[in-house]
Parts: C-alpha cells; sequence; structure tokens
C-alpha cells in the first residue's frame, strides 16, 4: 500500500508488447488465413479451422474454471508458459505442412492452438489484474492496436515468407509474461475493493456481471455468423482483413482519447467505445446490401469485422474492470468472459453451417445480415443497455475514489501494509469486528492497528479519518 499511485504515465512497455504479439497471433489465426472446409458427404462444412481453435479454446478457459485454485496456479505458473507457447507455433504450422484440412488433423491443430492460447490469455488476465484499471484499461487497447498493426505490416510485405514471423508470436508473448516482476502480496487491493463494495452494490455488480456476460455471447456469435458467410472454402478467410485492420486501428486511438478526457478505466469512456463499436458494427451490416460498397475498398463486411474487433477490446476491459469489482482473479475473470465470446462465436460458426446444410444455395446475403443484426441489436437493446453502463460507471467512480484515498494517505503517512490492508474497512465505517471476520485476525489486533494509523495520520477517531479521506479522494 505504500507504493506510489498509479497513473496513465505509469503504462508497461513490457506488457503492451507483449499483448501486442498475444492479439496479433489471434488476429493472424482468426482473420488472416483461409476458409478451410472439411467435406461431411456432399456437404462442406466452412471455417472448421477457425471452428477446432475456438472449441478448444473454450475448453481451455472452462477447465480453468473448473479445477481447484491449486491447479489453477500450477497451469499458469511461468515455467508451463513456453511450453503453451511452443504448442501454439507448431500448430499454426500444421497448415503448412499438411496442406488440405481433414477430419484427422483439424482436432489436433485446434487442440495445439485453442488451449495454449486460452492459458496464455488467461495469463496476461492476470497480468493485467496486478496493475490499476487507469493502466491496464489503456494498455489492453494499445496492445490490441499493435497487435493488429503488427499483423498487417508483416502480411503487406512483398517477400515470400515474411508471415512466417507471425507464427512465432506466442513465444513472444510468453517471454513478456515470463520477464514480469514477482506478483506482491495484493490482499490489500481486495480489501479496497470488497470495502467499497456493499450490499446493494454488491448485488448490482453481480446483476451487470451476468448481463456483460449474456451480451458478449450474443456478440460473439453474430460475428461466428457472419465469419462463416463473408467466405467460400478455400478462399481467404477474410479477404478485407488489412481495411478492418486499419479501421480497427483507428477506433483505438481515439478510445484512447476518450480514456484519457474522461478518466482511465471510468465506466463512462468504457460506454463511449462500447456505443462506438456497436455503431462502427451496425454501419457495416447496412453497408453490405450496397452493390456501391460491396464493390469498394471498404466493403460492409470489413466495417463489421473492424466494429467486432473495438467491441472484444472493450469487452476485455469489461473483464478487468469487473474482477477489480468483485475482489476476484483476473484469470477468472477472463476465463468466464472469453467462454461467452468464444462460445457464442463457436455457436455462431455452427448455426451459419446448419443454414448452410438446411437451405444450399438459398440463404442470402441479406437474410445473414438480418440475422447476425439482429442478435447485436437484441443484446444492446435487452441485454446489456445504456443504462447498464451508466450503473457500471457509478460503481466504478466509488471504488477508483475510495483506491485513490487509500493510495494517498498509505503513501503519505507511511502506513504498513497490514494497516493499508485495514484502512479500506475503516473507510466505509466497518466495526473492529466486522474487520476483524473479514480478515481473520483478532479484534484487538484491529484496535492496535487502527490506533497506529490515527496515530500516522495525526487524527483522533474513525470520523476524522474519514474527513482526512474525503480530500484525497481523486
Amino acid at each position: 500500500m505504500g507504493q506510489p499511485a498509479q497513473t496513465a504515465g505509469n503504462l508497461s512497455l513490457r506488457r503492451i508488447l507483449g499483448f501486442a504479439c498475444n492479439q496479433g497471433f489471434v488476429f493472424f489465426l482468426f482473420y488472416m488465413g483461409s476458409n478451410r472446409a472439411i467435406p461431411i458427404g456432399s456437404f462442406n462444412f466452412e471455417r472448421a479451422e477457425l471452428f477446432g481453435t475456438l472449441l478448444f479454446m473454450v475448453v481451455g478457459f472452462s477447465v480453468l474454471r473448473l479445477v481447484p485454485t491449486k491447479t489453477r496456479n500450477a497451469l499458469l505458473a511461468r515455467p508451463m508458459l513456453l511450453v503453451y507457447a511452443v504448442m501454439g507455433v507448431l500448430g499454426s504450422f500444421i497448415p503448412l505442412f499438411l496442406g488440405s484440412p481433414s477430419a484427422y488433423w483439424l482436432p489436433v491443430e485446434g487442440a495445439l492452438i485453442g488451449l495454449p492460447c486460452a492459458l496464455l490469455l488467461a495469463t496476461w488476465g492476470r497480468e493485467f489484474g496486478e496493475a490499476s484499471t487507469k493502466i491496464s484499461v489503456p494498455e489492453v487497447f494499445v496492445g490490441s492496436t499493435v497487435g493488429a498493426l503488427v499483423g498487417l505490416i508483416v502480411s503487406l510485405i512483398p517477400i515470400e515468407g515474411a508471415t512466417l514471423v507471425l507464427h512465432l508470436l506466442p513465444i513472444a508473448s510468453a517471454a513478456a509474461l515470463m520477464a514480469a516482476p514477482k506478483a506482491a502480496d495484493h490482499a490489500q487491493a481486495s480489501a479496497v475493493t470488497e470495502a467499497a463494495a456493499g450490499g446493494d452494490t454488491a448485488k448490482d455488480t453481480v446483476l451487470l456481471s451476468a448481463k456483460i456476460i449474456a451480451g458478449t455471447a450474443l456478440f460473439g456469435m453474430a460475428a461466428g455468423f457472419m465469419e462463416t458467410f463473408n467466405t467460400d472454402p478455400g478462399n481467404a478467410a477474410m479477404a478485407s482483413y488489412p481495411v478492418s485492420l486499419l479501421l480497427f486501428g483507428a477506433f483505438a486511438l481515439g478510445t484512447l482519447s476518450l480514456l484519457r478526457s474522461d478518466g482511465f478505466g471510468r465506466g463512462a469512456a468504457l460506454n463511449k467505445a462500447y456505443r462506438l463499436a456497436l455503431f462502427i458494427m451496425m454501419t457495416g451490416y447496412l453497408l453490405i446490401p450496397v452493390p456501391q460498397f460491396a464493390e469498394s475498398l471498404v466493403p460492409g463486411e470489413a466495417v463489421v469485422l473492424a466494429g467486432y474487433l473495438g467491441l472484444s477490446a472493450v469487452l476485455i476491459s469489461l473483464f478487468l474492470v469487473l474482477a477489480k469489482l468483485t475482489a476476484t482473479d483476473a484469470a477468472m475473470s477472463f476465463s468466464r468472459g472469453f467462454v461467452a465470446l468464444f462460445g457464442g462465436e463457436l455457436i455462431g460458426v455452427a448455426i451459419a453451417n446448419a443454414f448452410d446444410y438446411a437451405q444450399p444455395g438459398y440463404v442470402t446475403p441479406y437474410s445473414v445480415v438480418v440475422f447476425a443484426g439482429i442478435l447485436v441489436l437484441f443484446s444492446y437493446v435487452f441485454l446489456f443497455t445504456e443504462r447498464d453502463f451508466g450503473s457500471l460507471s457509478e460503481i466504478v467512480t466509488s471504488t477508483d475514489s475510495l483506491e485513490d484515498a487509500c493510495e494517498a494517505i498509505a503513501r503519505e503517512y507511511g502506513l504498513s501494509d497490514r494497516e493499508g490492508e485495514i484502512l479500506p474497512f475503516a473507510l466505509r465505517g466497518r466495526t473492529s469486528e466486522r474487520i476483524s471476520q473479514e480478515l481473520h485476525i483478532s479484534k484487538s489486533t484491529v484496535d492496535t492497528h487502527l490506533r497506529r494509523i490515527y496515530a500516522k495520520a495525526g487524527v483522533h477517531s474513525r470520523q476524522e479519518l474519514i474527513d482526512l479521506s474525503e480530500g484525497k479522494r481523486g
């Protein structure tokens, strides 16, 4: 608690570049390859490579949520990260050596890529969770933007084999995670969150979390549906991906400007980014049926993908915010969120193939657009709404304000770690008995630490301490 408060100027270059490598690899796998279909009788199951990767990513995240904490920590331990990176690299090279997909090799490819990708992403969640959302949220947007631009630049280099560099990105991602300083004891940070989350606020957070997850699943479903119908077997998975990545970069830069002006990690700024991403997606849906745009350099499908990538960055940020608000391991928050996002995308790919099978040659692009657009609108209007984002903004602002005050008091008056752990509970008016129950220490120990806090801060009562904190709130 005695560490200086983090601000937007403390962004970590290691985390940004490492996460950029992780995101660049994901973008490369999902959008810069080809539509590899598996023949099932006379029917071709499209985007089979994406389906397999998504399936095993969902499995990986689900396993993390089901296993005991000790096992989860072992799976996310540093020595394992390089193993996951090597697995991902090997899986990404399978199409180069084996050519056309088969029902035998695609599951192997999906497992080699999907499982390690899920575990690396969960580890990145835990890594970002160590920092304040004022730091981690802009890092997510900067890292995602850099990852998109790296993939774009490498893919456009007119040198044969240049894209082989993209296959190696998991190694750099794992190296950045392994280079992180040893995590400190973050009991105090959890105490701040728990103290800030009163009964009604905690209930609101649980409800908002459920709405975010439900909306995330529908957004993923719409994306999977469009990703399958946007291409034909043997062709590029997303022929217009350069335009999408450029538009996404512009969106991310705009979002960073919003975050800077409204407060890094605050709900109000993320609300604006959320609306902007949805606006981009819906604009793309409207442009798809227009012939002039379909044949232009900015087809509607490219705009839809750019909006989806922007929305994904917003959702990742929300997973981090929810981890802070609920005082949970961010790796678990990532696992829950990505199960919804990638699980929805997986279902979208399956539904698109079911449409193809049921009505070969009869499903028009217009019905596809309508279906995907309805999913997005339903999520926005009925699940995770403007009002929900307003409630989230209030909770985040309240929690950040308390955290700012605790950091300022602990730093200025030299509180010990245990005193810093007790401080947020004291500022919320918790009794010594309640604090002792929360921290599993005796009431006399709590009283001793409270007296020391009063003495160091130059106050004589709980109310004077609260009054002092009011002037420290950011």
